[in-house]
């Protein structure tokens, strides 16, 4: 059974830095890719990041470029999104997911803004104020 469990957000301040986990099981890092999104109140969810360790490759939304990192552990079975000079406009619920086709498709879904993927976790609040 594929899960995902979000954590590390929080409050921040402008400028500040958050690092969010994504604990995965299930299904195999080095295949699957993972993708993060976000929704704020009254907004379509975003694609903000995705990461497919079998195609090497990764992807970020062009308003978080430059500030936001994605990477994998995988003995860990966990993806991590730092996220640093945060923005108010960051202020999201943010989430991870996957599907078995990203085995195949890679980041490409995330990219092309199809967000159509079975497994999501459950979400983690950022709050990015003074």
């Amino acid at each position: 059974q594929v899960q995902l469990v979000e954590s590390g957000g929080g409050l921040v301040q402008p400028g500040g830095s958050l690092r969010l986990s994504c604990a995965t099981s299930g299904f195999d890092l080095d295949y699957y890719a993972i993708g993060w999104f976000r929704q704020a109140p009254g907004k379509e969810r975003e694609g903000v990041s995705c990461i497919s360790a079998r195609f090497n490759s990764t992807y970020y939304t062009d308003s978080v470029k430059g500030r936001f990192t994605i990477s994998e552990d995988n003995a860990k079975n966990t993806v991590y999104l730092q996220m640093n000079s945060l923005i108010p406009e960051d202020t999201a619920v943010y989430y991870c997911a996957t599907d078995e086709f990203t085995s195949i498709t890679g980041c490409s879904a995330v990219v092309s803004g199809k967000f159509d993927f079975e497994s999501w976790g459950q979400g983690t609040q950022v709050v990015v104020a003074s």
